[in-house]
């Protein structure tokens, strides 16, 4: 059996991205690959994320917003960022992880309603998910 992917998706405050995303993946991606996410200033994860997530079915409550320190000797293969902030402030990785960035607009910075609020979380949401379908799809056909 080959061995897993190991894969480290990051944001800025791991909070609300980056925490959709280690959920989307881990489900998406099943047994082929172990999904983690982190923060270079972490915070606590988003009570909207987790309302985006449950919309689609998918339990994230138990996720803690986690600092990317405690990743820096772990062996990646990818690193997924998907704020511009992270991929700037992105420390080097030893090892041989493959660099992909996707910038999403943080769907935390959206003010109104809880509606509106809720809304732009579940469109980050569904950018990943459709960033991940494609990657995804496309490491099938190269592997």
């Amino acid at each position: 059996m080959m061995e897993k992917l190991q894969v480290l998706v990051l944001c800025t405050a791991n909070s609300a991205r980056s925490q959709m995303g280690e959920g989307l993946l881990r489900e998406m991606a099943g047994d082929k690959m172990d999904v983690y996410s982190a923060g270079s200033m972490p915070s606590v994860v988003n009570p909207f994320a987790i309302k985006a997530m449950e919309q689609v079915g998918i339990d994230i409550t138990g996720h803690t917003s986690k600092s990317l320190d405690i990743y820096l000797e772990k062996k990646f293969d990818y690193v997924i960022t998907v704020c511009d902030n992270a991929a700037a402030n992105c420390p080097y990785f030893p090892g041989p992880a493959t660099r992909i960035h996707w910038g999403l607009q943080d769907p935390a910075a959206v003010e109104g309603s809880d509606e509106d609020i809720l809304a732009s979380f579940a469109h980050a949401r569904d950018l990943l998910k459709g960033h991940f379908s494609e990657w995804l799809a496309e490491m099938e056909n190269n592997g």
